[in-house]
């Protein structure tokens, strides 16, 4: 895995989120054991401060940025995004962050339909009664996985009623989540996309990789540049 350097924002992010998981864990009776610090608000915050400061590097104005909205679905009323940005009346963007440090064969489907549910509705809605306006939505999925044994172990079974699409074959949890994401911008239900990988060492030494190449931190955020500029474009 590679070093990255002192000054590197993404580093100083995932840094964080490691210190706010031990500190969240370290808060709770059982230690975090039943995965209360996965469920404890704050270990994204670095990662979600940094996407916001991509924006703003953008041209986007500080205060076009909201976290924790409701946007409007078509299969249920609403739904609560974890940062959206909004200029002169359009939906720059909606965006997901979210972590899986543990347990991962237990909640990775979870992950799945919450990733799909969230962005399926969010289109539906725009198709059905153009929630939100001339300007169609634009989607971001921000993951972080913790590297262990259980999520880069092969040749996962995948024993289903019917046969399963076989490129799912031989992949671990990490290429599974990385599919995943590639599949959602394929299909357009996300726009873009950053897949981070992090562990920690002996030492307490914390690295990450950005293994899938359309999410990485340099494609998203010129994916979000790109963004900027035709929203700019169009209400401006």
């Amino acid at each position: 895995m590679p070093d990255h350097a002192p000054e590197d924002p993404t580093q100083a992010a995932v840094s964080l989120f490691w210190t706010k998981r031990s500190d969240q864990a370290a808060k709770l009776a059982d230690g975090g054991l039943a995965g209360g610090a996965a469920r404890a608000a704050g270990h994204m915050n670095g990662i979600r401060d940094l996407v916001s400061t991509i924006f703003t590097d953008a041209g986007m104005p500080a205060d076009s940025i909201v976290y924790e909205p409701f946007l409007p679905g078509f299969y249920r009323a609403r739904k609560r995004w974890d940062m959206a940005v909004r200029y002169k009346g359009a939906l720059v963007a909606a965006l997901e962050f979210k972590s899986q440090v543990g347990s991962v064969g237990k909640n990775i489907n979870n992950r799945f339909e919450e990733a799909l549910g969230s962005g399926t509705d969010t289109w539906a809605a725009q198709s059905k009664f153009e929630a939100y306006g001339e300007v169609p939505p634009w989607l971001g999925y921000v993951f972080v996985l913790r590297e262990d044994e259980e999520t880069e172990q092969p040749n996962r079974p995948i024993t289903a009623l019917f046969p399963a699409d076989p490129a799912f074959k031989g992949m671990s949890y990490n290429q599974r989540y990385q599919e995943m994401l590639r599949r959602f911008m394929g299909d357009n239900i996300y726009q873009a996309g950053w897949f981070i990988t992090t562990k920690t060492d002996d030492t307490g030494r914390v690295s990450y990789t950005e293994p899938l190449a359309t999410a990485t931190g340099k494609a998203f955020r010129v994916a979000v540049e790109g963004r900027v500029n035709y929203v700019r474009s169009v209400v401006d």
